[in-house]
């Protein structure tokens, strides 16, 4: 029987949760996208703005934990991205704007930067 080691645990871990990350913010860029392509504030753009709003909720409590092993700049840039995008969830739900692709271009860079 193989035994892994605790560093092979870990490291599996790892990249499991960025694999997790990365399906994550491509399900927000899909949505997102589908809310451009309807064109008008309809069920697709409450389905992002919904999904967008718990998944960038979410990073930031995951973000704030004391445990998470991210550097301190690295983890502060994340938060304020994450506020930004909040911010402008927020206003496309008050249908104060539509910058659906502002959100889905930064999403995509922090998407891909997951690898």
């Amino acid at each position: 029987m193989y035994q892994f080691s605790y560093a092979e645990i870990m490291e599996e871990g790892v990249a499991v949760s960025k694999d997790r990350e990365r399906q994550v913010l491509e399900r927000s860029i899909a949505l997102l996208k589908a809310a451009v392509a309807a064109g008008s504030y309809g069920k697709e753009a409450v389905e992002a703005v919904y999904f967008t709003r718990r998944v960038w909720i979410r990073f930031i409590e995951d973000l704030g934990n004391p445990e998470n092993e991210l550097e301190d700049e690295l983890r502060a840039n994340l938060i304020s991205i994450a506020i930004w995008i909040l911010k402008e969830i927020e206003k496309i739900r008050k249908r104060e704007s539509e910058n659906f692709q502002g959100i889905i271009d930064i999403t995509t860079i922090i998407k891909d930067g997951l690898k």
